[in-house]
């Protein structure tokens, strides 16, 4: 039997696990098992908690449930693939889903961006695309492209590749000696002394996209393979670009023959109001990195879309060769493909991108609602995507956010902290009763730990 039981009470509460075998990740261990927050049910905006309470989930699990929970249509669709075949190899072999969802992903995909590589994650998903482009310059003749430019406070997973392009200093501290080589970073976006409490894309910062011709003049553009950065950092704190900077990066990274690669692994399939931010800003990049809500988090699945360009470079030779050394036992897995292509049934069906940019302007009035409250002094949004920014408490940096995301779970709502910001991103299924719900949620939170 499982170690969860009714507690014989006759509420739908169960006993604690037994937590001292799970070293869990990106979490305080002691901390978080002195008090744990544990969920066990889950079903269209809310989870149930071990205690029997309804949370109301107000950051998509953790960016990924797009659908919203407990979603019939790709439970019956993994139920039936696993019935069918558990599990088939992608290395010479395939097996027809992989494929048809890859198709259906093309269609979604900016023009030109007709080639998907599957992967199992957002980590995955980077570390492939920054390969894709040093096989790219390689078969392109020009071997020596191989520095990367990422960007302060960018996150890019947990893979070497991904924490040695992002910016976030506690993913890389501890392994900052074995980093890769070659990397460079452009400043971040976040100005709160020029945009506090913009609505939108802030006004201010243009000019930080500049920086990307001094690095290229330090560097030389022969030596430099791709630029990596969020549309939205989304991990940093819901963090904007600036009016027009990633139109600059593509015009600068064209302009000198290097690839550019969106990370839009939290933005991708409808978070900002259109199927990716690069859709949303009108700004095509070369690669596009994706995992999360390609299958509303169901299986563990992420997938780098690839412009033709690129592909079709790396074809060349005979057709015995294996054109691209890289792949994962489990790319493009036959249970994760039926509820990807199940997922985006329901994102067509339902209108979920076009939901998510219709509620846009009346999520945006209600979390700017909070501006005046005690310590907020930043609130930055778009889509259904919003970050609270407050002052760090004189107990430290953290402890404020840390607490106001507690009482906010303690008393019915699930929201993501980052330092001291509050993130929110919700299912796009939510209902404007349940945007006021979490909006009044935060208010309590905030006025409640000061």
């Amino acid at each position: 039997m499982s170690e969860y039981q009714q507690n014989g009470t006759g509420d739908s509460s169960q006993t604690l696990p037994n937590m001292a075998h799970f070293w869990m990740p990106f979490t305080a261990n002691k901390q978080f098992k002195t008090n744990p927050r544990l969920l066990v049910s889950a079903q269209g905006m809310y989870y149930t908690d071990i205690e029997g309470n309804k949370v109301l989930d107000a950051t998509a699990g953790l960016w990924c449930c797009n659908a919203g929970h407990g979603r019939q249509e790709i439970s019956q669709a993994v139920s039936k693939q696993i019935s069918q075949m558990d599990y088939a190899p992608s290395f010479q072999m395939g097996h027809p889903l992989a494929f048809e969802l890859a198709h259906k992903l093309s269609q979604l995909s900016p023009d030109g961006l007709d080639k998907v590589f599957f992967t199992n994650s957002g980590s995955e998903s980077v570390d492939t695309a920054l390969k894709m482009a040093l096989c790219y310059h390689r078969a392109n003749g020009q071997a020596t492209r191989t520095r990367f430019i990422g960007r302060e406070l960018g996150y890019h997973g947990v893979g070497f590749g991904g924490i040695s392009v992002g910016g976030i200093s506690n993913n890389r501290k501890t392994f900052s000696q074995q980093l890769l080589q070659g990397i460079d970073h452009l400043p971040h976006t976040l100005d709160i002394a020029n945009n506090a409490f913009s609505h939108g894309l802030p006004p201010h910062g243009l000019d930080k996209a500049e920086v990307l011709e001094q690095l290229i003049a330090l560097h030389g553009a022969e030596n430099i393979a791709a630029v990596i950065v969020e549309p939205m950092s989304g991990s940093a704190g819901v963090i904007l670009p600036p009016d027009g900077y990633l139109t600059r990066l593509r015009e600068i990274t064209q302009k000198h023959g290097i690839l550019l690669i969106f990370d839009e692994v939290i933005t991708g399939f409808g978070r900002v109001g259109a199927a990716f931010a690069s859709e949303r800003w009108q700004v095509t990049p070369d690669m596009i990195t994706t995992a999360k809500a390609i299958n509303n988090g169901a299986i563990p699945m992420g997938a780098v879309f690839v412009s033709n360009t690129i592909h079709d470079t790396c074809m060349h030779g005979p057709d015995e060769l294996i054109e691209f050394f890289h792949g994962y036992t489990y790319s493009g897995h036959p249970v994760a493909a039926a509820s990807a292509l199940a997922t985006l049934s329901i994102y067509e069906d339902e209108q979920l991108f076009e939901r998510a940019k219709g509620l846009e302007s009346y999520f945006e009035q209600a979390v700017h609602s909070l501006k005046g409250l005690p310590n907020v002094i930043d609130i930055r949004n778009t889509g259904l995507v919003a970050g609270i920014q407050l002052a760090p408490s004189d107990k430290g940096v953290g402890k404020r956010g840390y607490d106001i995301f507690d009482h906010c779970f303690r008393h019915g709502a699930l929201v993501r902290a980052t330092a001291d910001i509050i993130a929110i991103s919700p299912p796009l299924i939510v209902e404007k009763s349940q945007i006021d719900d979490m909006v009044n949620y935060i208010t309590d939170a905030i006025n409640t730990v000061g």
